[in-house]
Order: structure tokens, then C-alpha cells, then sequence
């Protein structure tokens, strides 16, 4: 066969991605994300188990608007990697498989995690 008969793969920017696809690689950049979280939270237990100007510092990190900024986004992780887990726990008791319940499905987890980080910080 020769090379310029074969068929050329849509490019990434050609090719739309499946909510499912977008959400497979969203719940395992969430996991590393909140891995890189326990540092923030190891930091912060650090600081308070420490001198009171250890704890501000800290504190005066995280109340900055990067340090808020981070804490919104690992907020943001906790709530996908938390609604697409229970999505898996579904799948994994065998229901929900169908394209479009699993479309369905993808969309509420997107809804859901934007609602819930809203109203976290909302009440905070």
C-alpha cells in the first residue's frame, strides 16, 4: 500500500472529544492535583502546629488572591474527581453504558462540579 493512499486522522483541533474523553482526562489531572494538594495542606498543618508566625505566614499565603485562586482549583478537582467517581461507582454496577446516558451523565457531572464549588464558596 502505498503511504499517500492511507487515510490521515483528524487532527485535534478538526476532531471534537466525547464529554466521556473529556472527563477521563480530567479525573486523572484531578487526582494528581489534589496529590499536589496534600503539600498546601501538609504546609498548613506545619503551620499551625508551629510558632503563630509560621501560621500566618501560611495563612497570608493562602488568603492572597493567588493562594485563593489555588484553593478554588483544588476545591474545583475535589468536587470532579468526587462526581465522576460516584458516576464510576454507577458504571461499575453495570448501568449507565448507553451513549447517550453516558453523555447524560458527563454533562451532570460538569453541572454538578461547577455547582458545588459555587456553592462551597459561597458558604465559606
Amino acid at each position: 500500500m502505498n503511504n499517500s493512499a492511507r487515510p490521515l486522522s483528524p487532527h485535534l483541533l478538526v476532531y471534537r472529544w466525547p464529554i466521556t474523553m473529556v472527563l477521563s482526562i480530567l479525573h486523572r489531572m484531578t487526582g494528581v492535583a489534589m496529590s499536589l494538594g496534600l503539600v498546601v495542606l501538609a504546609a498548613w498543618l506545619l503551620g499551625a502546629a508551629g510558632e503563630p508566625d509560621d501560621y500566618g505566614f501560611v495563612a497570608g499565603l493562602l488568603g492572597s488572591w493567588p493562594g485563593r485562586l489555588v484553593l478554588i482549583g483544588f476545591s474545583f478537582a475535589f468536587f470532579l474527581h468526587l462526581c465522576n467517581g460516584v458516576r464510576h461507582l454507577v458504571w461499575d454496577a453495570g448501568y449507565g453504558f448507553e451513549k447517550s446516558q453516558a453523555d447524560r451523565s458527563g454533562v451532570l457531572v460538569a453541572i454538578l462540579t461547577v455547582l458545588l464549588t459555587l456553592t462551597y464558596w459561597w458558604l465559606l
